[in-house]
């Protein structure tokens, strides 16, 4: 829990405020069965007048406003620490998952992550208002109540100390165990996130293929596997309650049965045993109490400690001196020099990349599903570093370009990014100090331009969350827009025309090559056609490259670039 400390912290000042408001409301709470005791044992019996009872049961009334508005108050401070310091937390913990690295993230995943930030986040904001709240009040009616009825009567409270020391031993121990299980449904909530997000994006392929029973009893298993994790965290805890109401029933029943003999043997007088009754009663709420902040204390330490293992990730992909990697006098704009990857050491998605592409180039990458084709990409992004070899930008290598100016140089369209509900033009223009004149610019060159003026509102189109009023060659040509906006000094294709038809398609790489013909750009696609006029082609197959070269050259010798080539063109490269 020191992680929520550094949260903390911030709100001392007010906590403590907060903190001797129920304090003193909690001691004037105290106060009440004691006035009561005194009324029945001195007031009542020495013949006391009317005016008497009513200036104590006064006084009574008077604490127990006092206590009440003393609470409410405090109650108020407690939950404005606790919402802040969350909104602290969701802020820290979202900016963090966003500067994750994707090998950051994929060891996360992103279902763990949506859970941190959403079930966790609130499980901590719970503890935190609720540890005010109570963690003041119980301690207090705890010590506070002992303290008055030793005083009171010292033979009886000797019940009550026999009983709590069972009480924190149970609570300490299951409360150990508590946090091992809770971490394990929250495993569990992580899971079933993960199968409603996959189903959520992919309703219309379920429906489409009929297969919605199936996802149903894939739902159903990670449900039930979450109702099992939940089921034995419910169970543990749930004999902490029982437990604590049966050993301070337990006192008040032998409580009430020696306060009767020592009434009866004139030891202590019954507005003693009245009072002690009701103290008994606080000091059994309090215990109470005390053991749901055990509770919460259990699930909230299980948040918190994945809340941390997120926000104190380290940085990945630093930095790296110029001098341990020093630019070179080179040819080529972007440079591939003996690359390797894998994923988390497994095997090898890429082996021996070399390549390089002069400013104003265009790189095609072609191949089946597998071969590596995006993994390439995110090398030269810098989404992962290459385990062996290197990547050159402008003769530097991409791990000394800071993270900023080195993705500023791209624009991007992948096959699978997003558009979210907003109209057309902030879609396109995705948060970017971009003009209008440039977004219909881009939008005319990526072919989107016609069927955006074909709406009533034109760029002003608001699209529905996720775009499904829109078509997917419709989405992909504002994706490419998207791309094209910032004017970026490398183009980046991944996929990104598959839903366009071959006429669109044509007129796209055309218009790019026309208006944009200082750009570089690399096309990842599946098609011969929207690659085969490209100055460079590599043919992927096993993350290694078997072809390389112009449309010509590897038309001729390269075997699967030309089978590939004639399975799609019918035997010739027409267009």
């Amino acid at each position: 829990m020191k992680f929520l400390f550094r949260y903390i912290r911030p709100f001392v000042r007010i906590m403590l405020v907060g903190l001797s408001v129920k304090v003193f409301g909690t001691l004037v709470e105290l106060a009440l069965p004691y006035i009561l005791g005194y009324i029945l044992d001195e007031v009542v019996p020495n013949g006391g007048q009317v005016k008497d009872i009513l200036l104590w049961g006064g006084g009574m009334v008077v604490c127990a406003f006092l206590a009440l508005v003393c609470n409410i108050k405090a109650n108020r401070m407690a939950s404005k620490v606790a919402r802040d310091c969350t909104e602290s937390i969701r802020h820290d913990l979202f900016y963090r998952t966003m500067t994750l690295s994707a090998k950051q993230i994929d060891a996360f995943t992103v279902p763990s992550l949506e859970s941190r930030l959403t079930t966790d986040t609130y499980n901590v904001q719970h503890f935190i208002a609720m540890s005010q709240r109570l963690g003041v009040r119980a301690p207090i009616m705890l010590l506070g109540g002992i303290a008055v009825t030793l005083v009171m009567d010292p033979f009886l409270s000797l019940v009550m100390l026999a009983v709590l020391p069972v009480i924190f031993f149970v609570v300490y121990f299951v409360s150990k165990w508590g946090v091992k299980l809770y971490a394990a449904v929250q495993r569990s909530v992580d899971g079933m996130i993960r199968v409603v997000r996959e189903d959520s994006q992919g309703i219309r392929v379920i429906k489409a293929l009929s297969t919605v029973q199936r996802e149903h009893e894939r739902y159903d298993a990670v449900n039930r596997r979450l109702v099992s994790a939940e089921r034995k965290a419910s169970l543990t805890m749930g004999f902490v309650n029982p437990a604590m109401s049966l050993l301070m029933n337990l006192g008040i029943t032998f409580v009430v049965l020696l306060g009767a003999y020592r009434v009866m043997g004139r030891q202590t007088e019954p507005g003693t045993i009245v009072a002690f009754t009701q103290y008994f009663t606080m000091i059994s709420t309090a215990t109470l109490s005390i053991t749901r902040i055990f509770m919460m204390y259990t699930r909230s330490t299980a948040s918190a400690e994945r809340i941390r293992q997120v926000a104190d990730t380290p940085e990945d992909l630093p930095i790296l001196s110029e001098s341990e990697f020093p630019p070179r006098e080179e040819e080529g704009f972007i440079v591939f020099d003996k690359a390797g990857f894998s994923y988390a050491g497994s095997k090898e998605t890429l082996k021996d990349i070399s390549f390089s592409l002069p400013r104003g180039g265009s790189l095609g990458i072609i191949g089946a599903t597998g071969s590596g084709k995006t993994t390439l990409i995110s090398l030269l992004m810098r989404f992962y570093d290459a385990d062996e070899g290197s990547v050159r930008i402008g003769g530097r290598d991409v791990r000394t370009i800071p993270e900023a100016e080195l993705h500023k140089k791209f624009g991007v369209a992948m096959q699978n990014d997003f558009l979210y509900s907003d109209t057309i033009e902030e879609n396109i223009r995705f948060g970017r100090e971009i003009g209008h004149e440039q977004i219909v610019r881009a939008a005319k060159i990526a072919q989107a331009d016609d069927f955006i003026s074909a709406f009533p509102e034109g760029y002003g189109h608001m699209l529905t969350q996720k775009a499904t009023n829109l078509s997917g060659g419709q989405k992909q040509r504002l994706l490419i827009a998207r791309a094209l906006a910032g004017e970026p000094e490398i183009l980046i294709l991944d996929d990104s025309s598959s839903a366009l038809d071959y006429r669109t398609d044509a007129n796209l790489r055309a218009a790019i090559s026309s208006h944009l013909s200082g750009i570089t750009s690399v096309i990842v696609a599946q098609r011969v056609s929207s690659v085969k006029n490209c100055d460079l082609i590599l043919v992927l197959d096993e993350g290694r490259i078997i072809g390389e070269g112009t449309h010509e050259y590897l038309t001729e010798h390269c075997d699967m670039y030309r089978e590939i080539g004639e399975s799609q063109m019918g035997g010739s490269f027409v267009e």
